[in-house]
């Protein structure tokens, strides 16, 4: 979770229309900063599931592209977009942030072979523009999910889009790290709320307006969210933090990463 120096932060209920407002201001102002923080780490056509580093290339859940017509959604600047498209499929990738769209039309200038452009749309995860049965396969690497109120209508959104037999895959901060403080240190060690308080995390400006929104559900939930929709879990994916990465990501570190998981991917196919 971000914290500006100016936030006030509360646990409180919003909205989705508060909370796609926030967020799609957030992410617009923050483009530019999270690239240039985070984009040697994310590569700028490479695929990293989440902070704990594992790719694409090396946990192979989204099975065969070659041919295959793939969706991104929240996807940022494109970066797995353009992976995906480098593996021979056919993929669109989408974000609800102008500043996060912008920013991946300006990383398609720039990329060099095998890596090629990719088409975005900018759009909501809970609205998508697409026919129904329009891709094989539909991911999203921590975007969407914790940033929409209403993720059971994402679920059925994502669940519409994909043809009978066709893959979602997803990756978001693992349920049960909302109950920790978001710190790498020792104090992201010790459990402060209950891991059943569905309770939205929010940052507000002077005014009490809300500026950036994040959802939580526990396991549970997330399960019974698929299954409504018509997706079938095939698998929970729960990445150790390995060796190789030593590096700190706001409250993800090796510290907590060797005591419990940070993310949780969930691997999925529309019945």
């Amino acid at each position: 979770m971000p914290l500006s120096e100016y936030a006030q932060v509360s646990r409180r209920e919003a909205g989705p229309e508060e909370t796609a407002a926030a967020n799609r201001s957030w992410w617009d102002a923050e483009a530019g900063d999270y690239y240039a923080e985070h984009g040697t780490f994310l590569g700028d056509a490479d695929f990293v599931w989440g902070p704990e580093g594992w790719r694409e290339d090396e946990l192979r859940l989204l099975g065969d592209l070659a041919g295959r017509r793939v969706l991104e959604i929240g996807a940022g600047a494109g970066q797995c977009a353009r992976w995906v498209s480098a593996a021979g499929a056919q993929v669109v990738a989408t974000d609800l942030s102008a500043g996060m769209v912008r920013q991946g039309l300006d990383l398609n200038r720039t990329v060099t072979p095998p890596a090629e452009p990719v088409p975005f749309a900018q759009c909501d995860a809970v609205e998508l523009p697409f026919a129904d049965g329009s891709f094989d396969t539909v991911f999203t690497a921590y975007g969407a999910v914790p940033f929409v109120a209403d993720t059971a209508r994402l679920m059925r959104e994502v669940a519409r889009v994909l043809r009978p037999g066709g893959r979602f895959v997803f990756s978001t901060t693992h349920p049960f790290r909302w109950a920790f403080p978001d710190d790498p240190g020792a104090g992201g060690l010790t459990l402060t709320q209950s891991y059943f308080d569905r309770t939205p995390y929010v940052e507000a400006d002077s005014d009490g307006e809300a500026t950036y929104v994040e959802h939580h559900r526990t396991v549970g939930d997330r399960v019974r969210e698929l299954v409504a929709a018509g997706l079938v879990l095939v698998d929970l994916v729960e990445p150790e933090w390995p060796e190789r990465n030593q590096a700190t990501w706001g409250g993800w570190s090796p510290l907590r990463g060797g005591y419990f998981p940070g993310t949780a991917i969930f691997v999925c196919l529309r019945a």
